[in-house]
């Protein structure tokens, strides 16, 4: 039999569908125009198709859908967050989960409680939201990306790796003003380019030397476990659960901390969480992000708008 050619079935058949308004290029073109060459004051129905953010673009699923049906009204102690934490901690090996409903909300909490002027927080490359509000606080947001990085003709499997000689001469020199490290993956202010297996490690090797908390963005963790397997070698014969979960196996010890986002790899319409071990005295920094949590965004285990999201994330 010929092997040459394979046919790709998606394993899943489309329920509903949502029509688009087709638009000629000199309608585009006016509605540019119009919009004072600022794309965000287009009209969506304008846009034909929008590359804006790779946020709630993608289909939920039947089951999904399904799971919002649950999704408690309770104003504490809802059974949805409870579903939720179980099944993050089911993945994610940490003691703290903390829901917000956007990641600039989760950022917000964050910075205020690490940032400050005079600090430096480095990344391979910071994110739009993550730069504004490090930098809201005071501090001096640091990208520390990898030459190759910066270059998109060059080819490279990992072009969104943090550079270890930089970062471990920035700790060297001033390791007391950096209140956490913070790696992204994949590395998207970059090309949604990925980080290798290695590179988390290293990161997280030179951190432990200075004693500085590592704090992993995982908003494409999954994506990123795929480039892994693609790319890096001795991966290519796990599954992405284990790879996902070797990534996460040495916490605490790989990383202090991490974000996800619910409305990318996760494929839900709303929400973000952090989590982070329970370390000696980096448990206090968890209960003052759970003060901010409660008095400026949501109480730990509301349910409300976030609870279908909550239901949906188990599914």
């Amino acid at each position: 039999m010929d092997q040459s050619f394979r046919t790709i079935i998606e394993p899943f058949r489309i329920h509903s569908v949502e029509p688009l308004r087709m638009t000629t290029a000199d309608e585009r073109s006016a509605a540019i125009e119009q919009s004072g060459f600022n794309l965000f004051n287009l009209h969506a129905e304008d846009v034909l198709i929008d590359l804006l953010t790779d946020s709630g673009t993608g289909a939920m699923s039947r089951d999904q859908w399904a799971a919002i049906q649950h999704g408690d009204e309770s104003y504490a102690g809802s059974p949805s967050w409870f579903r939720f934490e179980s099944a993050v901690k089911d993945l994610f090996p940490f003691e703290h989960v903390i829901p917000t409903h956007q990641g600039r909300a989760a950022e917000k909490i964050l910075f205020t409680v690490v940032g400050g002027a005079g600090k430096i927080v480095p990344n391979n490359t910071h994110f739009d939201t993550t730069r504004a509000n490090v930098e809201a606080s005071g501090a001096e947001a640091r990208d520390l990306v990898i030459s190759e990085g910066h270059d998109a003709a060059t080819i490279h499997p990992f072009k969104g790796n943090m550079d270890l000689d930089a970062l471990d001469a920035l700790l060297a020199e001033r390791a007391s003003d950096v209140p956490v490290v913070f790696l992204t993956i994949t590395n998207n202010s970059g090309g949604g380019q990925p980080v290798s297996l290695a590179n988390v490690r290293g990161v997280s090797e030179i951190c432990r030397r200075y004693g500085v908390p590592f704090f992993l963005d995982a908003c494409r963790f999954a994506e990123n476990a795929w480039f892994i397997h693609e790319r890096e070698p001795g991966q290519g014969d796990r599954d992405e659960g284990r790879r996902q979960r070797d990534r996460d196996a040495e916490s605490p010890e790989t990383f202090t901390a991490k974000r996800t986002t619910l409305t990318k790899n996760s494929k839900i319409g709303i929400g973000r969480f952090a989590r982070s071990a329970n370390l000696g005295s980096f448990v206090p920094f968890f209960f003052v992000c759970l003060v901010i949590l409660v008095v400026k965004i949501v109480l730990t285990r509301l349910a409300r708008r976030l609870g279908g999201a909550l239901a949906e994330a188990t599914f």
